[in-house]
């Protein structure tokens, strides 16, 4: 029973030291380790220059490119206190009288003389991830979607924001593109795309030190109990009542057998050694 509690116990250990895929991401906040390093991602914290962190003050981010206007909003829904949206095809965002202000991000092309609004995107589907593995402090990329129907049936529709780390302010959004049918992709500098970086260096006694513990203290449980059973409930006196004790006094001399045999497996009879099998003068 003790070496299979064991067995389990370097099984979690091995579980512990391999870890989990990294990174691992919530919305608008994201934790990566990279190496010895832990980088740290809240797109919401207050900055001096910035209280509510990427989230423009304003109610909406937006960025025209040609023909295409493109409003949206990051870690939250868009607030329109000015310069609403007026394009067909807005239910799904607010509906003509609230036009945007029911999703994060919307944009409207130029179709015949007509702008026609798309919903690409709501803050509840966003996810955050990291735009460069190789390079963390780069910064993040923010993603969300939304499902738009069409009358050849749906579209998977999409918007991705790079919050470039820009420790000096503020810039953009800027570079608008579009990647697909309905996918698009923009490019913000911000100082929340900025990291904090938290080292991880070992400290203490680390995942082995506990499980040397564990190991130490199951040992010393298996004796006691062992060593009261035989006492009260055999009647075993003296040195006798250590549970095998025959198997813990040869301990230390099969030990030293069995290391002998590997020095001698691997560097050969030492000088003075005469194999059983060596042949003998008389």
């Amino acid at each position: 029973m003790t070496v299979g509690i064991i067995s389990w116990i370097l099984s979690v250990a091995i579980l512990h030291q391999i870890g989990s895929p990294k990174p691992v991401a919530a919305v608008c906040q994201l934790s990566f380790v990279d190496g010895q390093k832990l980088f740290n991602f809240s797109l919401t914290s207050p900055l001096t220059k910035f209280p509510h962190g990427v989230i423009s003050e304003d109610g909406f981010y937006k960025v025209a490119v040609n023909e295409s206007v493109l409003w949206f909003q990051l870690c939250n829904g868009m607030v329109f206190n000015h310069d609403q949206p007026r394009c067909v095809g807005c239910l799904d965002c607010g509906g003509p009288s609230r036009c945007g202000m029911k999703c994060s991000a919307l944009v409207a092309n130029n179709i015949e003389g007509y702008d026609v609004c798309t919903t690409i995107g709501h803050f509840s589907s966003t996810v955050t991830g990291i735009i460069d593995e190789q390079n963390p402090q780069k910064g993040v990329i923010v993603k969300m979607s939304n499902n738009v129907k069409t009358s050849s049936g749906s579209e998977n529709c999409s918007l991705s924001v790079s919050v470039i780390c820009n420790s000096n302010g503020a810039q953009g959004p800027h570079s608008l593109k579009k990647l697909g049918v309905c996918d698009y992709s923009a490019v913000l500098q911000h100082p929340s795309g900025c990291a904090v970086v938290v080292s991880v260096h070992g400290k203490g006694w680390g995942w082995f030190g506990t499980l040397l513990i564990i190991i130490l203290c199951l040992f010393g449980g298996y004796m006691l109990v062992g060593a009261v059973y035989r006492y009260f409930f055999l009647g075993i006196r003296g040195l006798d009542i250590i549970p095998n004790l025959d198997f813990w006094a040869r301990l230390p001399q099969r030990i030293q057998s069995y290391c002998a045999a590997l020095v001698r497996k691997f560097r050969g009879p030492t000088e003075g050694y005469r194999s059983s099998y060596s042949p003998v003068n008389f």
